[in-house]
C-alpha cells in the first residue's frame, strides 16, 4: 500500500515548494513519511505547499527551511534542522535547480557560478552532511534529480548541462562509496515535464515561429522526446517513491531516465 511504504521514515526534499519537488514531497507524506519542504517562492505559495504536504502528514503544515542552497553553509544548516526537526534523516532528495540561456561565449559569467552552485555544489553538501547519519542509523536513499540533460546535450546551456552531467558524476561515486552499507544514492533524469515554468514557454515559441501551441509544443520544446508529450510531475515522483520502498535496494549508482525515449536513440 502506498500509505505504508514510508511508515516511519524521514525526507528532506529541495526545491519542493513547487513543481517536481513538491509532487516528490506531496507523494513521500502520503506514502507515511514526515517531509521538510525548502525553496524559494511567494509566501502565500510557500504556505500552500507547506499546508498541502503538512495535511498528508496529518499535521497543520510541514516543516520548511528557507536556505539559500546557492551557500554551502546554508546547505549543511538546512540538513541539520531536518535531523533535528524530525528527529533524523532517512531520505534526501536533491532536486532545487535554476535555468538560463545563452551560446557560452555570451553566457554571464555569475549565471553559470550559480547553475552550478544550486544545481550541483548544493547536491554535493547536502549529501556529504547527510551521510554520517544515515551510516550511524543503517540505512539511506539519496536520489538527486538529474535531467536527460545530465546524459545528453542541447545548444546554450552550458552551465545547465554541465551541472547535471556532473550530478550524474557524483550520485556514481557516493554509490560505489556506499555501495556495502544499505544506503543507495540514485540519479533521476527526467525530460520535459509538465510543470507552470515549463508550460509558460510554449506560448512564446508559437508566437516566435508563428505556429500552433500544439505544433510549438511538439516540434520545437519536445523535439527530442519522441513521445510527443509532457512527462508528468507525478511520474518522477513515483520513480522517487520506488528509489525509497521494497525491493530497491539493489538499485544503486543508476541514472534513470523518464524522458519519453529522449536519450533511446
Amino acid at each position: 500500500m502506498t500509505d505504508t511504504i514510508l511508515s516511519g521514515r524521514t525526507a528532506l526534499v529541495t526545491g519542493s515548494t513547487s513543481g517536481i519537488g513538491l509532487g516528490i514531497a506531496r507523494l513521500y507524506a502520503q506514502a507515511g513519511a514526515r517531509v521538510m519542504l525548502n525553496g524559494f517562492g511567494k509566501p502565500e505559495e510557500i504556505a500552500r505547499a507547506r499546508a498541502e504536504v503538512g495535511a498528508a502528514m496529518g499535521v497543520a503544515e510541514a516543516p520548511y527551511s528557507a536556505a539559500d542552497l546557492s551557500k554551502p553553509e546554508q546547505v549543511r544548516q538546512m540538513v541539520k534542522e531536518a535531523q533535528e526537526q524530525l528527529g533524523s534523516l532517512d531520505i534526501l532528495v536533491n532536486n532545487a535547480g535554476i535555468q538560463f540561456v545563452a551560446p557560452v561565449d555570451e553566457f554571464p559569467e555569475d549565471r553559470f557560478d550559480a547553475i552550478i552552485a544550486i544545481n550541483f555544489t548544493s547536491n554535493f553538501h547536502a549529501i556529504k552532511a547527510a551521510l554520517p547519519g544515515m551510516k550511524a542509523r543503517g540505512w539511506g536513499r539519496i536520489i538527486n534529480i538529474a535531467s536527460a540533460h545530465g546524459l545528453v546535450a542541447s545548444p546554450n546551456k552550458s552551465a545547465y548541462v554541465s551541472a547535471k552531467h556532473a550530478v550524474v558524476g557524483l550520485t556514481k561515486t557516493v554509490a560505489i562509496e556506499v555501495a556495502k552499507t544499505p544506503i543507495t544514492c540514485n540519479a533521476i533524469c527526467p525530460g520535459f515535464v509538465r510543470t507552470p515554468l515549463a508550460e509558460a514557454q510554449v506560448g512564446p515559441l508559437a508566437k516566435q515561429h508563428g505556429v500552433s501551441e500544439q505544433v510549438a509544443l511538439e516540434d520545437y520544446l519536445l523535439v527530442h522526446q519522441p513521445s510527443k508529450r509532457w512527462i508528468e510531475v507525478e511520474e518522477v515522483a513515483q520513480m522517487a517513491l520506488y528509489l525509497c520502498g521494497p525491493g530497491s535496494g539493489g538499485v544503486n549508482g543508476a541514472a534513470l531516465s523518464i524522458d519519453g525515449g529522449w536519450t533511446a536513440g
